[in-house]
């Protein structure tokens, strides 16, 4: 059952967002309305500038914390065109928090610098990222498309795959093919589907959008660690989770779903006052620490 604080976000999201985007064809006013730091950062944990694999960003890390922590990549949601490090620390902070060392990349953002710069970007961070430590990844909307083009990617060049990913409310298909994109177009407290559909060309830049880094639906999943995947059941990116659930399982991934009632799209970022957020970000926060605990440690050279 979803929480009173889920039902009025979700009226609040749509008197604010989606209100204002729906019929939006502007990509600058979009980007404008998704760069709101809306919420605060959770207190006790430490911001600070960083570069990995040549790409700038923040690490969140929990004050007082000890030296060895788990690696985490986290990477932004946004549409592929706007948002930052920054703006996602109610989510970075969070996994500060529950002993998580974490970077988050500003990889470049389309239109500016379109498919694929955000995914060499990504791939960059975690080949540095990966050659410190085992680590995970986790992300939402275009940054858990992101982390599933991040895992193709990487093992197309030969790099070690993350022990697990988180993946909140990921957009999977650019194409557009997931029921739920039309089903779903007036419960999605967001979006509507014509305001998505302008956000892909502006991404893709003629690119084709079957492309599994693009499109990672279209990736083979065998040999993928454990995913985490989480998603609002009124959203129109629901069916592009509930599609790569069953694909992954199917090349005999693990893999736990969760649909959550009500809640709006990116509803982790509210994790200061809404349950559900709460409840999503630790949720992940516990499967991907076990995760990094399963990884064999290396023996040491005599």
């Amino acid at each position: 059952m979803a929480s009173l604080r889920a039902h009025l976000y979700d009226v609040a999201v749509r008197l604010a967002v989606k209100a204002r985007i729906g019929g939006q064809s502007d990509i600058g006013a979009i980007r404008r309305a998704f760069d709101r730091e809306t919420f605060p950062a959770p207190l006790g944990v430490a911001f600070t500038p960083g570069e990995l694999g040549g790409v700038a960003g923040e690490w969140a890390e929990s004050e007082g914390s000890p030296a060895e922590r788990p690696a985490l990549l986290y990477l932004h949601g946004g549409g592929f065109i706007a948002c930052s490090a920054r703006m996602y620390r109610p989510i970075t902070g969070h996994f500060a928090r529950a002993g998580f060392r974490v970077f988050a990349p500003d990889y470049r953002l389309a239109p500016e610098d379109p498919f694929p710069a955000g995914v060499e970007d990504c791939a960059a961070v975690w080949r540095a990222l990966a050659a410190r430590v085992p680590a995970a990844i986790a992300g939402d909307s275009a940054g858990g498309n992101l982390a599933l083009a991040t895992m193709v990617e990487a093992r197309r060049l030969g790099l070690p795959l993350p022990a697990a990913a988180a993946l909140f409310s990921p957009a999977t298909d650019l194409v557009g093919r997931s029921p739920s994109f039309r089903t779903n177009a007036k419960r999605d407290a967001m979006f509507r589907p014509e305001a998505l559909t302008r956000l892909v060309p502006a991404y893709l830049d003629g690119a084709d959008p079957a492309d599994p880094r693009a499109s990672p639906i279209e990736a083979d999943f065998s040999g993928f660690p454990p995913l985490l995947i989480h998603v609002g059941a009124r959203e129109i990116l629901r069916d592009d989770s509930l599609r790569l659930a069953d694909k992954a399982r199917t090349a005999g991934v693990p893999v736990s779903l969760t649909v959550f009632p009500v809640v709006p799209h990116a509803w982790q970022l509210a994790e200061s006052f809404l349950p559900e957020a709460q409840a999503s970000l630790s949720e992940a926060a516990v499967f991907l620490r076990r995760a990094l605990e399963a990884v064999p440690v290396p023996e040491a050279v005599a």
